[in-house]
């Protein structure tokens, strides 16, 4: 199936890789600055949740991407894409409503806001022109979750996740997602953790859901927005993810 649907007027590769790369370079630091400014430490939250809780959270986090990939695909078929700004806005009340009762409503709430991210990934595929039901753009979706999230931001590593791809089969995506689950398991139980207590749980949550919401769109703009860039240049994909670290480098 092809993956383009959309056209759009023609670009400067230069400009848009700079343009891309200070997009990376900005999306973990407004994450943590909303996290640190309610004094919420990265380090040591999950030792706050149970432990059954710690236990079945890389298989229920596994099993949440899955279903959430369905429903987020279905989704679009009754509800069109938002701006930005309200999708921030009501992620933001998700995480207050899921923080308010503590650790049981907060583990309510973690696979609707689970659904709500990736539907906002596809709603950026597509702002880049492509297709939300082409097998590629979907396994795109995913992998846009290997960065993990703000609190694993690591100064560039995550870039790893822009060059990955492998053959789209059934067996691939559900070995992706076996790949992203465990990393996307500890940054959703620190997400538990902070909003474990009642109340102050609620801004919490949040605040987190804000900082995820913030910083998976900005990682989806430079994820789609690369692959764009390559099919309009005819360059090799892997010559701009070279290219973008490069640039990441220049602007840190």
């Amino acid at each position: 199936m092809n993956e383009i649907v959309l056209s759009r007027p023609p670009i400067d590769p230069d400009e848009e890789i700079e343009r891309l790369a200070r997009r990376y370079k900005a999306a973990g630091g407004l994450g943590i600055q909303v996290l640190n400014s309610l004094g919420t430490q990265a380090d040591g939250l999950l030792d706050r949740l149970p432990a059954p809780v710690r236990a079945q959270l890389d298989a229920a986090t596994k099993a949440a991407l899955v279903q959430a990939m369905s429903a987020a695909s279905h989704s679009r078929r009754m509800v069109p894409d938002q701006s930005e700004w309200l999708n921030s806005a009501v992620s933001t009340a998700m995480g207050a409503a899921g923080g308010f009762g503590g650790l049981p409503t907060a583990l309510a709430e973690l696979p609707v806001t689970t659904t709500l991210l990736l539907r906002v990934i596809e709603g950026v595929a597509v702002e880049h022109g492509f297709d939300p039901n082409a097998d590629s753009v979907r396994f795109d979706c995913v992998q846009v979750f290997a960065a993990a999230g703000p609190l694993a931001h690591d100064d560039g590593s995550d870039l790893a996740f822009l060059s990955a791809r492998v053959a789209l089969t059934g067996a691939a995506m559900q070995a992706i997602i076996a790949r992203v689950a465990p990393r996307l398991a500890i940054v959703m139980g620190q997400k538990l953790a902070a909003q474990a207590v009642p109340v102050l749980g609620a801004v919490a949550g949040a605040a987190t859901n804000y900082a995820y919401t913030s910083y998976y769109t900005d990682v989806a703009h430079v994820h789609f927005g690369l692959r764009r860039l390559a099919i309009e240049a005819d360059q090799p994909h892997d010559q701009m993810v070279a290219r973008l670290k490069d640039q990441v480098k220049v602007l840190t």
